[in-house]
């Protein structure tokens, strides 16, 4: 499946703003079942300096550099992305979690495809005892790592409910918990923070999700979004398996990924500064068409 990707971000300031630099990560990876074909962003105000470089988790992040006047920022990222992606079944066979969590602390290497580098705990994924239990529950002695991950992402789906009002980006990891409601980062990471507290491997994903109408419904411009899901190390064989618990589903054809990393702060799409005074408001808009 081939797909084109708009991501449009404005920003529209109540006061002008004299200086911006921004982090950019709007580059979709080519690896994990997937083709990057074409890729460009386009920046208005035009920037005054723009440079690049690859992350230690390889994503290619950049840094933007706006010194002139404004009252709004417009960033709009277009891609083409080919993804042939074959999740396993839920029920598949898989290695014992308990053989899974004890082969990533034997690991050798410390690369950014280590699962070593994702047992444990990041700035916005603590390990709390209340999450570890939770996750627990489906993981039985001697189970498969894949059945034991797929059984915690429809409990997630299940016990949680979807509501973008409930969190902001820096809501504490407790009160998700505690409150069962948020978002699909906020899902990602109660579903890794649970993992990792069972010493098992589970990096943040970010990209996006294509999203069909229902039946008889046009298709809106702009309402596809950014999604988050988790990527959980199922052993030396299976690798690195996507999980998505906000939708309860394996990670197919549908998922297109932008960044990985342990939480949502090594892969927020744009963030940076400004020097301005009074609000701003956010607007996001994204389109995910599949090339016929």
């Amino acid at each position: 499946m081939i797909y084109d990707i708009r991501h449009v971000t404005t920003y529209s300031y109540e006061t002008q703003v004299s200086f911006a630099r921004c982090s950019l990560r709007l580059e979709p990876i080519s690896g994990d079942g997937q083709e990057l074909i074409s890729h460009s962003v386009e920046i208005r105000p035009r920037p005054s300096e723009r440079t690049a470089r690859r992350d230690f988790f390889g994503t290619l992040t950049e840094s933007v550099l706006i010194e002139s006047a404004h009252r709004s920022l417009r960033i709009d990222s277009r891609s083409r992305v080919s993804v042939a992606r074959q999740p396993p079944a839920r029920d598949a066979v898989s290695p014992p979690w308990e053989s899974v969590r004890d082969h990533a602390f034997e690991a050798l290497s410390l690369d950014a495809a280590s699962p070593v580098g994702y047992v444990f705990a990041s700035a916005l994924v603590p390990v709390l005892r209340p999450v570890t239990a939770y996750a627990s529950a489906s993981f039985s002695p001697d189970g498969g790592v894949l059945a034991g991950a797929a059984d915690l992402m429809r409990r997630i789906r299940s016990d949680f409910k979807y509501d973008p009002k409930a969190t902001v980006i820096s809501t504490p990891l407790r009160d998700v918990f505690e409150k069962r409601h948020g978002v699909c980062q906020d899902f990602a990471h109660v579903m890794i923070a649970g993992l990792r507290g069972l010493g098992l491997p589970a990096a943040y994903v970010s990209g996006y999700l294509r999203t069909i109408p229902p039946p008889g419904q046009p298709r809106l411009q702009g309402a596809d979004a950014t999604h988050a899901w988790v990527s959980v190390w199922c052993g030396g064989e299976l690798g690195w398996v996507g999980f998505d618990p906000t939708n309860d589903l394996m990670v197919a054809n549908d998922h297109i990924i932008l960044a990985v990393g342990r939480d949502f702060a090594d892969v927020s799409p744009v963030d940076g500064v400004i020097v301005g005074a009074r609000k701003q408001k956010l607007a996001v808009a994204v389109d995910v068409l599949p090339v016929e």
